[in-house]
């Protein structure tokens, strides 16, 4: 065991990374980070259309060279005796849905000369939420005609997903849509380049991405039928014969590393190259993710994640994005929640809102407000605020809601306004877990992952006082590549199932965020104020009068 390694490659939205380890400890030997050069930070955006989210391919493929490339050179920089040989597998973890339309050889249309610079051609990002038009008539649809596709899927299809992108584009690039043979999601694509199985009927597709993004059930067959797909649009319906019929878990091998990719990255030909999946599913995995842990990802967005035995009776469950076998390990339904935005929230904040009285960098803006809103109790500012300013992922499953913040004053300053930020993501967090243990699934653990989990003392120690759980955190700076990494060397045989190259590979750090009585208690009543206007704004049932919420978040100030 001691002389092999496994690959990790994991794409996030700005970037792509490599991580390099070694399969009898986890040790982390090497990482290397690929910024895409591409748009905006690697985002190719429109300027008359806030929603559009793409990408250009090309990016996918030089960050695979540079980071790869990278992590192999730094391995033999440190023991001059590392042999690249003893690399058993590749595994690939992607952002999702973000869908590529291609040709029937695979070939991305954004790579065509023909379609070169195109942005309905080009890879439409999960974070597109043009298509919102188009998930709410998929929604209505299905609960009309095919109730069962929105029960599998939390009962209402999002903008950020599969058919609303591909139904999108037949819409407003009718020229785009025709020239593509078919669509692959960013996670099948590079296992399939990998491979050289890049024809769309050949690539072995991810049960992750189908089951949570794509409505791909066994129960009905797969993806929806033809007909309900010609009734949304008359071109999808011939697409379905162009997609897929199976899907794959990820300890499950895509195939092995061609010659022309081992040349380019500098490995042997034969490397195990593993199914792929998507990061946060990945990333629960590299956490040591087992029944009774919710795996919370804390990035510029949440992904909440839990698994349930396939033995157990499991209820469909309303606002989740999806309940899918397989989609994080063998033998378990995985369950996806999360949140469209987190540090997305505080970096708009602190870019736009905070004075130059707390510093003159980013960095120094945030640790002030930190340093200053960790002195406060909870709350002492006043301030309540709805953490929507991306849209509501889970549970209202409404791209279209906008933040909001109530109770500022003349006197109110921007640690507080941070301060109100933070508890409001902290108070969707705990929504997420309320609707879970309502429907039977009970959260044991939660260990968190991400840059802010590891960065950010204050927000931990708030999110723990209100979920009032002690908050875990990953021992890994990068469980998603991690896990992928973990799932390339149980598809390659190092291991005999994830379990145990979970045992072996993963772990915690010592440090743990414990609730503290007294704030558990102030943010029990801050939390009821909070679920008032989440009803009051996020959903048409609620009926009622919002008088008291104001005047109640006085009342806390000051006492």
């Amino acid at each position: 065991m001691s002389s092999q390694f496994s690959l990790g490659i994991d794409y996030g939205t700005n970037s792509c990374r490599a991580l390099l380890v070694d399969l009898a400890d986890g040790n982390e030997l090497a990482t290397a980070v690929f910024p895409y050069p591409s748009g905006e930070h690697g985002i190719l955006l429109d300027p008359s259309d806030a929603h559009v989210a793409r990408q250009n391919p090309q990016d996918y493929l030089d960050g695979l060279v540079a980071t790869i490339t990278s992590v192999v050179a730094q391995a033999r920089a440190a023991d001059p005796g590392f042999d690249a040989a003893r690399i058993v597998g590749i595994g690939v973890d992607t952002t999702g849905s973000t869908p590529i339309p291609v040709n029937a050889a695979g070939t991305p249309l954004a790579l065509t000369p023909e379609f070169r610079g195109n942005l309905n051609a080009s890879v439409w990002l999960w974070k597109d939420h043009t298509a919102h038009a188009e998930a709410a008539e998929i929604t209505a649809l299905a609960a009309r005609t095919h109730p069962e596709y929105l029960a599998k899927c939390g009962g209402i299809y999002s903008s950020e997903w599969w058919w609303s992108k591909i139904l999108r584009l037949a819409r407003i690039a009718p020229d785009v849509f025709s020239a593509a043979h078919s669509f692959v999601e960013h996670c099948d694509w590079i296992p399939a380049v990998l491979t050289g199985t890049t024809a769309p009927e050949q690539i072995k597709r991810s049960v992750c991405a189908a089951g949570h993004k794509a409505m791909f059930h066994p129960s009905w067959g797969g993806l929806p039928c033809a007909e309900f797909l010609a009734e949304l649009h008359p071109a999808l319906g011939p697409l379905r014969s162009r997609l897929f019929n199976t899907a794959h878990s990820t300890d499950q091998p895509a195939g092995s590393l061609t010659a022309e990719w081992a040349r380019k990255l500098g490995l042997p030909e034969g490397i195990t190259v593993t199914v792929g999946a998507f990061d946060a599913h990945l990333g629960a995995v590299g956490a040591g993710i087992q029944e009774g842990t919710l795996v919370k990802i804390l990035g510029t967005s949440t992904c909440d994640l839990m698994v349930a035995p396939t033995t157990r009776a499991l209820p469909d469950i309303p606002g989740l994005c999806g309940i899918v076998e397989g989609s994080v390990l063998p033998g378990y339904f995985g369950l996806e929640a999360g949140q469209s935005a987190v540090g997305d929230i505080f970096l708009w904040f602190v870019n736009h809102l905070v004075p130059e009285s707390y510093g003159s960098t980013v960095d120094a803006k945030f640790t002030a407000m930190e340093k200053a809103l960790a002195a406060m109790k909870p709350g002492a500012t006043g301030l309540m605020a709805l953490d929507w300013n991306n849209g509501n992922r889970t549970v209202l499953v409404d791209t279209r809601l906008t933040g909001l913040l109530l109770g500022q004053t003349v006197h109110t300053e921007a640690h507080e306004i941070y301060r109100a930020l933070i508890e409001a993501t902290a108070f969707g967090a705990l929504t997420i877990i309320n609707r879970l243990e309502e429907y039977g699934v009970a959260v044991a653990e939660v260990v968190t992952t991400g840059g802010l989990a590891v960065k950010n003392a204050a927000l931990m120690q708030i999110y723990a006082d209100v979920l009032n759980r002690p908050m875990k955190i990953s021992r890994s700076d990068q469980t998603c590549a991690l896990g992928a990494a973990l799932c390339a060397a149980v598809a390659a045989g190092a291991f005999p199932d994830i379990a145990s190259a979970q045992k072996a590979l993963c772990g915690l750090r010592p440090t743990v965020y414990h609730p503290q009585p007294a704030a558990v208690a102030v943010y029990r009543e801050l939390n009821a104020l909070y679920r008032t206007l989440h009803d009051a704004f996020g959903t048409r049932e609620w009926s009622g009068q919002l008088s008291h919420v104001m005047k109640r978040l006085l009342d806390l100030r000051q006492s």
